[in-house]
């Protein structure tokens, strides 16, 4: 009887302790999965203010609306081949849904290069962020919706309309592009679970090349050589191809409302990107502007956010911040 007691304690805390390692070796694996989850957020990000900065170089030779129409024409060869939407079998309403993200996109893409080459990057992507953020408040709870009153501090610091000096149509444009950013996560979430991802951008990024080839396409072609031709390649890599694809790791180890808050640091990245590779050194108004929009979008993340859908993780996939750029 005391052997068959003390071989099931034996076996009881042998169960205990491998139990506990399996727990440990979960935890572990969260927490490195997590890390890794944030780290290629925070790459996609970077990689974006990278490519827009590296886009400024043809602004003399194409222009903002040339240079636009070759990154997106470029981006959607590529998705075209990855995504093969041709394959998709999708609703009337799905297909009008994606048309209309597609032209969103291509009025981000347009006016946020406007307004960088009018505006210090950092001030341009701050202002452009006020898109998502005012989603983010106007679908907030409670506390969420005060976090107007920072954003709005920000973007008084980073315009400083008591001096005079900014220039009125980059503030436009980039406004501009804010109202295509938040079009295009209202159109995603409306888009649900029917179409998502690679899929989604295979239909959406064609049409943004076609609505950029209206506007630009036939003044564009004169100026083009090879030579510019063969640079938009890596430029539609660095925007959206790559970061599109880390954004999809991303969110399979971190969840929604991590992302969202980890995107609301991109105005910050922008002005490092803008510091380094432009020569762009902000003054202190327009650092405490930028730590204004940041501060709000991280707070309308944190205190409006809701347990996530799988449609609403797909919602964030397509309203991420590689398509603003």
């Amino acid at each position: 009887m005391q052997l068959l007691d003390v071989s099931s304690a034996i076996v009881t805390w042998t169960r205990t302790v491998l139990t506990r390692s399996n727990d440990s070796m979960t935890t572990a694996q969260t927490s490195t999965s997590t890390r890794t989850g944030v780290w290629m957020a925070l790459a996609s990000m970077s990689l974006i203010q990278v490519g827009v900065a590296a886009s400024v170089g043809l602004f003399d030779q194409l222009g903002v609306a040339g240079t636009s129409w070759l990154r997106l024409t470029w981006a959607a060869l590529i998705l075209m081949a990855v995504g093969r939407p041709w394959r998709l079998r999708l609703t009337r309403s799905t297909w009008a849904v994606c048309t209309a993200l597609g032209v969103a996109t291509a009025g981000s893409t347009v006016l946020f290069l406007a307004a960088v080459d009018r505006l210090p990057l950092g001030t341009a992507c701050a202002l452009e962020f006020l898109g998502p953020l005012t989603v983010a408040v106007v679908h907030g709870r409670g506390l969420a919706r005060l976090w107007v009153l920072p954003a709005g501090a920000g973007v008084a610091l980073l315009t400083e309309p008591w001096q005079g000096g900014i220039d009125g149509l980059g503030v436009a444009a980039a406004l501009g592009a804010a109202v295509c950013w938040g079009a295009y996560i209202v159109l995603t979430q409306r888009a649900g679970d029917q179409v998502a991802g690679v899929q989604a951008l295979a239909i959406s990024m064609p049409v943004a090349a076609l609505v950029a080839t209206v506007v630009a396409g036939p003044a564009t072609l004169s100026h083009l050589t090879w030579t510019a031709v063969l640079v938009g390649v890596p430029l539609a890599l660095l925007v959206p191809v790559v970061p599109f694809c880390l954004e999809l790791l991303a969110l399979r180890r971190i969840n929604a409302a991590a992302f969202g808050t980890l995107m609301s640091l991109e105005p910050a990245l922008a002005v490092v990107a803008g510091l380094l590779m432009l020569g762009q050194v902000p003054h202190l108004s327009a650092l405490a502007g930028v730590a204004c929009v940041v501060a709000a979008g991280v707070g309308a993340e944190r205190s409006g956010a809701r347990p996530a859908s799988p449609a609403a993780v797909r919602a964030l996939e397509l309203a991420s911040p590689t398509l603003a750029g």
